[in-house]
């Protein structure tokens, strides 16, 4: 595994964005372990996280597009942090760009924050991490209906290697199927266990037997083979 990869790892574990115990996904699935983009609260963690995703976006995708779109809420820092390490890195001006929750009527109007969508636009999608395709399912229309853009690809920090909505392949896999663009993330689920099965980080054990178990009965329900 890249050092890079294993350095992302215990970054997500050490900021406490990466948990693992009994929780309830947006999908309904229960699962023993959760991805919270949103406990990334400082400003070095930021800037961390905004290189880790220029990195994967570049290698991914390279320099050739124009826009970089957060779905509302997780993803509008995920895009602006993304958006400043682009510029450092690579020495490129990439706009950032948003959908609202609630559509605003006055002022800066509109469904959209940040820049606006133009015809012939190339757009990254960014995300912090994909179940099952739902969020895709509900950003992919409102990018269509602002403006004539070509969707690039999607680049999620975190594959958890489940099954999609349609409950036959990956969920990145159904993206790529159903909407034509690639998805890629830093990390693979896979990847996330194999480092941290009894290793200790941040001073403590984070995957032990026990709930290595709990991963591996996880992904005979929903997921891709682990």
């Amino acid at each position: 595994m890249e050092q890079y990869k294993k350095e992302f790892i215990e970054f997500m574990v050490e900021s406490d964005v990466l948990k693992f115990g009994d929780f309830t996904l947006k999908s309904g699935r229960k699962s023993p372990f959760f991805m919270n983009a949103g406990a990334y609260v400082t400003g070095s963690q930021l800037m961390r996280l905004g290189e880790y995703y220029a990195a994967a976006i570049y290698e991914n995708y390279g320099g050739d597009f124009d826009v970089l779109f957060g779905p509302a809420y997780k993803g509008i820092p995920l895009s602006v942090a993304a958006c400043i390490a682009f510029s450092k890195l690579y020495g490129k001006e990439i706009r950032y760009c948003s959908n609202r929750k609630e559509l605003k009527d006055h002022g800066d109007s509109g469904i959209l924050l940040g820049s606006k969508l133009k015809d012939g636009d190339r757009v990254v999608i960014i995300e912090d991490v994909t179940t099952s395709g739902k969020s895709i399912e509900e950003t992919f229309p409102i990018l269509k209906a602002c403006a004539n853009v070509e969707i690039v690809g999607l680049m999620v920090s975190l594959n958890r290697m489940e099954v999609g909505l349609g409950g036959k392949m990956g969920a990145l896999d159904e993206i790529r199927e159903t909407y034509g663009f690639p998805a890629n993330a830093i990390v693979t689920m896979e990847e996330v266990t194999e480092h941290l099965y009894n290793r200790s980080c941040n001073g403590k054990i984070v995957i032990d037997d026990t709930l290595k178990a709990a991963i591996d009965e996880y992904y005979k329900e929903y997921g891709m083979k682990l």
